[in-house]
C-alpha cells in the first residue's frame, strides 16, 4: 500500500504498452508483476488501434490488479495519425474517440498520443488539417472532462516533413496552441525528445510546465566529444536515448520545476530504448530508474514533529 502519496504530488510509474508486453500476459498480468517493485502510477498505451480490446472489460481487470495497492492508472494512449486516411489513420481517430469517451472507467481524465501529421507535409502545412480533427476532439474532450497530452516526439520527422507528430517543437506548439485555443489539450514531456536536437531541457520546462499535463520518464546521453570530433552529421552516434539515473539530465531540477508550478500528475518511465539496459536488464533498468527518479522528487515523505 502506498502511503502519503497526498504529500508526495507527483508520482513515479511506469508505461505498459500493447506492443511490449510479454508474451501470453496481458495488461491486468504484467502490472501484478511489477507492483511489488513499488511502481505508484501505470500509463496504459496502445499503437494505433485499440485491437479489438473492449475496454471496460480492461478497466475492471486493471482496477482489480491495483485493487489494495494505492497504485493507480495515470493516462490512456493511443500513438498514431489521426490526422490522416489510411485504414489505420481512421482506426487511431476512431480509438482517440473511444479512450476519450471510456477514460474515466480506469479512474483517469488523461489520454495522450501523438497529434498526427499530413505526411510528407511541412508542420504549418499539416496545420489546417490539425485544427479541423483536434477542435472536434477538443468538443469531445471537454465533455468528458478529459484532457490530451501530446508527447513530443518527432518520430523521425522535421519541420519540412514526417509522418506521425508534429509536436516536437516549441516553434510547433506556438502554432499549435494558437490554431486550437482550448484547455483540453496540453503536452506530454520528456526531456529526452528535446536532448536528441540539442534543445536545453530544462529551461525549456520552465517555459512550458503550464502546458504539461503528462510527463514521460526518459532521458538522453549526448556524446558532446564525438560531436566535437564529427558532428553531428558524421558516422557515429552522438545522442542515445536513455532510462532515467542512466542519462546527462537533472532530474532533480525538472522535479523542482514541475512541483513548483503545482504539477500533480505522475512520471511514468519510458523505457525499451536503452542501449544498456534492454532485453535481460529491462526491468533492472527500469526499477532502478524507479529508485533514482523517487530520491530525485526528495526520498520518502517525512512529516512535520
Amino acid at each position: 500500500m502506498l502511503e502519503n502519496m497526498d504529500k508526495q504530488a507527483i508520482r513515479i510509474g511506469t508505461l505498459v504498452q500493447n506492443t511490449a508486453l510479454p508474451e501470453r500476459m496481458g495488461f491486468a498480468e504484467y502490472i501484478k508483476f511489477l507492483l511489488p517493485f513499488g511502481f505508484e502510477s501505470f500509463e496504459l498505451s496502445f499503437w494505433q488501434t485499440l485491437g479489438g480490446v473492449d475496454l471496460a472489460q480492461l478497466a475492471d481487470e486493471v482496477l482489480e490488479a491495483l485493487d489494495g495497492s494505492g497504485a493507480i492508472i495515470s493516462c490512456v494512449d493511443v500513438f498514431g495519425n489521426p490526422l490522416e486516411s489510411g485504414e489505420k489513420d481512421v482506426e487511431t481517430l476512431k480509438a482517440l474517440e473511444t479512450v476519450i469517451d471510456n477514460v474515466h472507467r480506469f479512474g483517469t481524465d488523461m489520454v495522450a498520443g501523438f497529434t498526427g501529421r499530413m505526411r510528407g507535409q511541412s508542420i504549418p502545412d499539416s496545420l489546417p488539417r490539425f485544427t479541423e480533427v483536434w477542435m472536434a476532439l477538443c468538443d469531445r474532450a471537454a465533455k468528458n472532462d478529459v484532457k490530451v497530452a501530446f508527447e513530443n516526439c518527432d518520430m523521425g520527422g522535421t519541420w519540412e516533413t514526417g509522418d506521425w507528430n508534429i509536436a516536437h517543437n516549441p516553434a510547433a506548439w506556438e502554432l499549435m496552441f494558437d490554431a486550437v485555443k482550448a484547455e483540453e489539450i496540453g503536452l506530454e514531456w520528456e526531456p529526452c525528445h528535446q536532448m536528441v536536437h540539442l534543445i536545453d531541457p530544462i529551461a525549456q520546462l520552465a517555459k512550458w510546465v503550464d502546458k504539461v499535463y503528462h510527463v514521460h520518464g526518459k532521458c538522453a546521453t549526448i556524446r558532446h566529444d564525438i560531436i566535437r570530433e564529427y558532428g553531428i552529421d558524421g558516422p557515429k552516434q552522438w545522442a542515445f536515448h536513455r532510462t532515467p539515473g542512466f542519462g546527462d539530465c537533472n532530474w532533480t531540477d525538472v522535479i523542482s520545476i514541475l512541483r513548483m508550478a503545482g504539477y500533480e500528475g505522475s512520471i511514468d518511465i519510458e523505457g525499451w530504448h536503452d542501449p544498456v539496459y534492454r532485453g535481460d536488464l529491462e526491468i533492472t533498468g527500469q526499477v532502478h530508474a524507479l529508485s533514482y527518479l523517487k530520491r530525485c522528487r526528495g526520498g520518502d515523505y517525512v512529516p512535520l514533529p
